[in-house]
């Protein structure tokens, strides 16, 4: 195995396909957002200046993508560094990278501050307020490894860590905050939660044996799975909300349709009795859910 495809397997890269989508609907709201006043104000318009501001476009698309893939990369590194103890022990997780010998705890934390530099580095390029920002959400998406210690409520920390990523990517375009990228946010901030916690529905013995918290581990599976249901109706009338406020167009609506229904189906999918399927329902489900729904809610932007 490479060193890439160590520290890729290491950070789970291809989960990076859940948050991923959302924050490319929040950069291209600020792309429409920018267009829509620079038309108005007749600073800018679709002439000369056309191409100009498109190379711009790419860069701060470009930086958006490396603070994405660094944020991810060092809290996902951190949660492994952090948690090396405890997935060696749990027979699920004791294939692990670190466990297994394959990353050290010392490279896997270097990584972790090679990807906050990083990361530090591209939002100072971005703009002020993304740079000013950045220690904050450093400090979520990396204090989420030590929740499980003490509260239940680790899903909804996860879930805001992986929602920062809308907002972050308007502000990098436009600078300022708004409530459309807002809504998406929530969208995704109660869509992660309520996965999360089926995900750990397949440790709740481990857990409980070993003092960590989880709703699965402290509510029990039947219960557990209501409050997933719960997020995920919240989560659909988030992005319901969403469209109507953001006045979008017909693929947005197939793109809802898609995005309820794939909620749905997981449900279906995973049983109090039978976790058979959950990776289908974590991965496939929510893969389908991000991506089909990001790619129509950008069409829709761009086309209408």
């Amino acid at each position: 195995m490479t060193v890439v495809k160590k520290y890729l397997s290491l950070v789970k890269f291809s989960h990076t396909i859940f948050a991923l989508p959302f924050a490319m609907i929040g950069f291209f709201l600020a792309v429409k957002h920018n267009e829509l006043s620079n038309q108005a104000s007749a600073e800018l318009g679709w002439g000369l200046h056309f191409s100009e501001t498109w190379q711009l476009v790419s860069v701060k698309l470009f930086l958006v993508l490396v603070c994405m893939v660094t944020a991810r990369s060092a809290a996902m590194a951190f949660n492994r560094f952090l948690d090396r103890s405890f997935d060696a022990k749990n027979p699920r997780t004791a294939i692990r990278e670190i466990p297994q010998g394959i990353i050290s705890p010392n490279s896997a934390l270097r990584f972790v501050i090679l990807n906050c530099l990083i990361f530090i580095v591209a939002t100072y390029t971005i703009n002020l307020i993304c740079f000013f920002l950045s220690p904050v959400a450093l400090f979520v998406i990396l204090f989420y490894s030590y929740t499980k210690r003490f509260t239940a409520l680790c899903h909804l920390v996860l879930g805001l860590g992986l929602a920062l990523a809308p907002i972050g990517a308007y502000l990098a375009v436009t600078g300022h905050f708004s409530l459309l990228p807002i809504l998406f946010s929530f969208t995704v901030l109660f869509w992660v939660s309520g996965f999360d916690i089926i995900y750990a529905m397949q440790d709740i013995d481990f857990d409980q044996s070993n003092q960590l918290y989880s709703i699965p581990s402290v509510l029990g599976a039947v219960n557990a799975l209501r409050v997933s249901e719960l997020l995920h109706l919240l989560s659909a009338g988030a992005v319901v909300i969403a469209g109507v406020y953001g006045d979008f167009h017909f693929l947005y609506w197939i793109g809802i349709i898609v995005f309820i229904g794939m909620l749905i189906y997981q449900h279906r999918l995973v049983k109090p009795n039978d976790l058979s399927k959950v990776n289908i329902a974590f991965m496939t489900a929510n893969g389908i859910a991000s991506v089909v729904f990001g790619i129509l809610v950008i069409l829709d932007l761009r086309l209408f």
